[in-house]
């Protein structure tokens, strides 16, 4: 396990823990989420080196690399992305200013191919081998490897997507001056992430999915992704829900708790969730509109 001295979004050196749980999703072992003393951003710490990360990943269950529909959750997620994919190819229609799209992180490429025939120009970026390979032989993408983002050119695309991917990147900073290089001066970032203000996350405490441990290395708050943003010339444009993850969270969370799921206390969990979400935006995953400083995004 490495041990990460400095706070990635303040550099303050100062940490408490701030809760003990496990991998509930695959190897049961033990981790902390350690919570900075001076801004109160929460990240996973001890965490396993960059290089040993993907064992954490190789399990069929992991939808966003396999694709299986095996199992009633697995199902009922692919069944929701058919319907949020074009969601979120409608809020990108709002900022956009050109029709180049890098999406890093596109997992098994059913969004990025959604873009491709919308008539955009896509590009993907993929770390896990089986994800990109699918992706390639099913729809014909464009995707790469993650080394390959050095050798993108500067200020080369539009819009720049991470569908729950930010959490997972073993250098935060250095991932979002890559993607500041990489973005025009009028596009945007999307970036998505979980969220532990939300109502679900406090309900289930250790046993919410979505802190997801050691897969998810942070966990962000809205003024989180807003310090972050600003550390890095960017400002948020717009904030979105996305309400689905409220459900196919507690199901899971459900499942961690108490060894089986109950769908009907998911479902009146993920219901309050939203509810007390629509005052203050604290929805279970979110959705951020980044730009750079200074530039009208429209």
């Amino acid at each position: 396990m490495e041990n990460i001295d400095k706070c990635p979004v303040c550099g303050n050196e100062q940490a408490k823990d701030f809760m003990q749980l496990q991998d509930w999703f695959l190897t049961k072992e033990d981790f902390t989420i350690a919570q900075c003393e001076q801004c109160g951003f929460l990240y996973t710490n001890p965490r396993p080196p960059a290089n040993e990360l993907g064992k954490y990943y190789k399990s069929e269950e992991y939808i966003s690399h396999s694709n299986t529909s095996k199992g009633l959750i697995n199902g009922i997620y692919k069944f929701v992305r058919a319907y949020t994919i074009k969601q979120k190819y409608q809020i990108i229609k709002v900022y956009k200013s050109g029709n180049k799209i890098l999406d890093i992180g596109s997992g098994t490429g059913e969004f990025l191919n959604f873009c491709k025939h919308s008539k955009w120009e896509v590009q993907g970026i993929e770390p896990d081998e089986d994800a990109r390979n699918f992706s390639k032989q099913e729809y014909g993408l464009p995707v790469n490897e993650e080394a390959y983002l050095q050798e993108l050119q500067d200020a080369s695309f539009d819009v720049i997507t991470m569908w729950h991917v930010l959490e997972h990147v073993p250098d935060l900073n250095e991932r979002m001056q890559t993607i500041y290089r990489l973005l025009k001066n009028k596009g945007i970032i999307v970036i998505a992430v979980p969220n532990p203000d939300s109502n679900d996350a406090k309900y289930y405490e250790q046993y919410w999915a979505a802190y997801d441990v050691p897969r998810h290395l942070y966990h962000f708050r809205q003024k989180d992704i807003q310090k972050l943003a600003a550390k890095h010339n960017f400002h948020v444009k717009d904030v979105y829900p996305m309400k689905f993850d409220a459900f196919y969270v507690s199901m899971l969370s459900e499942k961690y708790k108490n060894g089986k799921i109950n769908y009907w206390n998911a479902l009146r969990r993920g219901l309050k969730s939203n509810f007390t979400a629509a005052k203050n935006t604290n929805y279970s995953s979110v959705i951020y509109i980044l730009g750079k400083d200074g530039e009208n995004l429209k």
